[in-house]
């Protein structure tokens, strides 16, 4: 699969959804949102593995199901949240590509944005991607695209107390601890979520400027109507 950036932002059917014109090229990886294109990469990216089995990094144990059913559900799950879209409450799984193939998922998030202006974020990436800094990149992209796009004046992430990377990642973006909470991670089994609030003025950006297409009309399509774009 070829990650081709001026095919996608001229596709017509980012017309009706103009969340498919929307790119963030950083140095190394394209990020745009899940098309059904990408379907068969990201299921394999989850198939070769996430995590340690032993370990639960997520609030949502999804990666615990059998094979057959994460084939069928991470389509489920991109389907259920790009229908689920509102400018009340709005989430953007973005397809996470180096060199052409999709080795893991960065979404977006918010509700009530236009009046908060606070996004949050969750992300995976395959094993054989991790360790080599994709993380932060693909984080620092769409946070780039938050605060210089879409005018958002704050961020929040959440990781398990136990993921030292995740945790790093957050912190050398400049997130702060920002309390804790008890969630159960599996049927019966407690674990401490660690929550991290990122101020716009406060983001370490990287040496680099991510490239974004797509924004202004990506944020049209999330803003109620009627509401005008967030002001700096």
């Amino acid at each position: 699969m070829t990650a081709d950036p001026e095919r996608r932002a001229a596709d017509p059917l980012a017309r009706v959804w103009p969340l498919f014109g929307l790119v963030i090229e950083t140095p190394r990886l394209v990020l745009t949102p899940v098309r059904d294109e990408h379907l068969p990469e990201l299921v394999d990216a989850v198939l070769a593995g996430i995590h340690d089995p032993a370990e639960m990094p997520f609030s949502v144990p999804w990666t615990d199901a059998p094979r057959s059913v994460l084939i069928t559900e991470t389509a489920r799950h991109q389907w259920r949240t790009r229908a689920g879209v509102t400018p009340e409450d709005w989430t953007v799984n973005f397809a996470v590509l180096h060199r052409g193939r999709v080795i893991g998922s960065q979404d977006l998030r918010a509700r009530g944005f236009p009046l908060l202006r606070q996004v949050g974020s969750g992300s995976w990436l395959t094993r054989s991607a991790q360790g080599q800094g994709f993380g932060t990149e693909m984080r620092a992209g769409v946070l780039q695209l938050a605060f210089d796009h879409f005018g958002a004046t704050s961020a929040v992430s959440e990781a398990a107390d136990w993921n030292r990377a995740s945790l790093g990642v957050s912190r050398s973006l400049g997130y702060t601890a920002n309390g804790t909470a008890l969630v159960e991670a599996r049927p019966g089994e407690l674990q401490t979520q660690q929550n991290l609030l990122l101020a716009r003025e406060d983001f370490v950006r990287p040496d680099w400027t991510a490239e974004v297409r797509g924004a202004r009309a990506a944020l049209d399509f999330l803003l109620p109507a009627g509401t005008a774009a967030p002001a700096d």
